[in-house]
């Protein structure tokens, strides 16, 4: 299929549109502070791109930051799919008591507001004399209940009940079957829950700036440090934003491929 010259027309817009805040950012990343608070803003790129990335990288110390975003957001990205997948299999094929009940728990906790939690969740943590360390970012957020419907919705109406119960008659255990049956069918929706959760993880600031200083940070609670300061430097600031987002864009541009390819691929191994 073939899109016609008006489709390419809509297409480039919404390219161009997309763009233009990546592009500004870089444009703001490469002058002074003054320059950008200048009327008319500037247009073009300066000349300050890599003395700025310098001292954001410094000030902030996003070299740590980086390494720790990206073992917390690879770490809940991992435990979140994975028991996303167990929890929503049992959900949709499975049968035991109160099934219904829990999953409805589960919806349920989508209502809470995040911010009703940050207190006793950092008293728990405080007890334990988890804070300021990666682990009391990472085990609230190992699973979410988002994911646990996305994958039961998808397992319900993409995984046979015939094709479990063959696979049962052949012998297979529970463990077999998850390996050799639920997963190779879960493997597009394992994918797109995958890549949401990953940029989510990255993203997130709220719970870390409460959990985290900046002695060990992530990279959102990294760059809180550029703003501070009598006059923020707002290149400098735009400099480290550009820092923190590069990583979600190679990633993009490595794995593109292959998240399309699950998606759109996804098939039943034996």
């Amino acid at each position: 299929m073939h899109g016609g010259w008006l489709t390419y027309t809509i297409l480039a817009i919404f390219t161009v549109g997309s763009l233009i805040p990546l592009v500004w950012q870089i444009i703001a990343a490469s002058h002074s502070s003054g320059r950008l608070a200048q009327t008319p803003p500037p247009l073009w790129f300066g000349d300050r791109l890599f003395d700025n990335l310098g001292s954001a990288w410094t000030d902030a110390n996003l070299g740590l930051a980086l390494l720790n975003t990206t073992f917390v957001a690879g770490t809940i990205t991992f435990s979140t799919v994975l028991f996303a997948t167990l929890a929503g299999f049992s959900f949709a094929k499975l049968r035991f008591r109160a099934k219904n009940l829990l999953f409805l728990l589960v919806i349920g906790t989508m209502m809470v507001p995040p911010q009703l939690t940050v207190v006793p969740l950092f008293m728990a943590v405080s007890e334990v004399g988890w804070t300021d360390h990666l682990q009391a970012v990472i085990l609230p957020m190992m699973v979410s209940a988002f994911g646990v419907f996305f994958m039961r919705q998808y397992l319900s109406q993409a995984l046979p009940t015939e094709l479990i119960e063959a696979a049962r008659v052949d012998g297979a255990h529970s463990l077999r079957v998850v390996w050799h049956v639920v997963f190779p069918v879960a493997r597009p929706a394992m994918a797109v829950l995958g890549m949401l959760t990953f940029v989510a993880a990255w993203n997130e600031f709220f719970w870390p700036i409460i959990a985290l200083t900046q002695r060990n940070p992530t990279v959102q609670v990294a760059l809180t440090n550029l703003g501070r300061g009598y006059v923020p430097d707002q290149g400098v600031i735009m400099a480290g934003a550009l820092l923190g987002t590069l990583p979600l864009l190679i990633a993009f541009v490595l794995f593109g491929k292959q998240i399309v390819g699950g998606i759109m691929h996804g098939a039943i191994k034996g």
